[in-house]
């Protein structure tokens, strides 16, 4: 059954042409509410009335005319064990060996893009005797709802770029995209107040990756937690 639209802003992309997928994912897992796995199946386009298509087994689908581009289910099954919190301090230190570029299809992501004056800043970078990657992140006062609690589409996109670094930990990372991101709020993030990102690795199996990843409140308490399945495209 077809109930209304949504559409992904263009200042909000990964990619310059589409959603960034954390944030793209956040926004679908919105309308489920608690605990969503989220399936990014092609990339998501800016600007665009996409579909929203509820499905009898209480699942949603994301379409872009008749191509299905993201599709969402609640996953209260989901577990995540997050190591020892990374201390602020340390998140600093470890933001300064951040690997991104400042050049290339994900210089403009507007969370990690170096390219980009008003990015996030979430530059996790190797922590220092540890496989772990970490980056602080205040959030600006305008990621926030009246009650000054951070949005769930945002703390979703913040969860999303440290675990392509996570998965790649001692390696040079190839291009890989995210197709799925399962994630669960516990508590909020308050905008202006500095917080901690961390992702670490799980599995590799052949071109998939997976990672964990937290947001952590400044005294290391998690206030989200997540699971990212990276896919690297197939050689042409």
């Amino acid at each position: 059954m077809t109930a209304g639209s949504i559409s992904i802003p263009r200042r909000f992309n990964g990619p310059l042409e589409n959603g960034q997928g954390g944030y793209s994912a956040g926004i679908a897992a919105g309308l489920l509410g608690g605990a969503v796995e989220v399936t990014l199946r092609r990339p998501v386009p800016l600007d665009t009335d996409l579909a929203m298509v509820r499905e009898d087994d209480a699942s949603l689908a994301l379409l872009d005319g008749d191509t299905r581009v993201i599709e969402a289910r609640s996953a209260p099954e989901l577990r995540v064990d997050v190591p020892p919190a990374v201390a602020p301090s340390e998140a600093r230190e470890a933001s300064a060996g951040y690997r991104g570029l400042d050049e290339g299809p994900f210089s403009q992501c507007f969370v990690c893009g170096l390219a980009r004056e008003d990015a996030f800043g979430v530059f996790a970078g190797e922590v220092e005797r540890r496989e772990v990657v970490a980056s602080p992140w205040t959030p600006p006062p305008w990621t926030a709802g009246n009650g000054g609690d951070v949005l769930p589409e945002f703390v979703w996109a913040v969860l999303d770029c440290p675990t392509f670094f996570a998965a790649y930990i001692g390696e040079e990372p190839p291009m890989s995209v995210l197709g799925r991101l399962t994630a669960r709020i516990d508590a909020p993030a308050r905008a202006g107040e500095e917080h901690v990102v961390m992702a670490w690795p799980l599995e590799a199996d052949g071109r998939k990756r997976l990672a964990g990843a937290a947001l952590l409140s400044r005294e290391g308490e998690p206030l989200a937690v997540a699971r990212a399945l990276m896919i690297e495209p197939r050689e042409s």
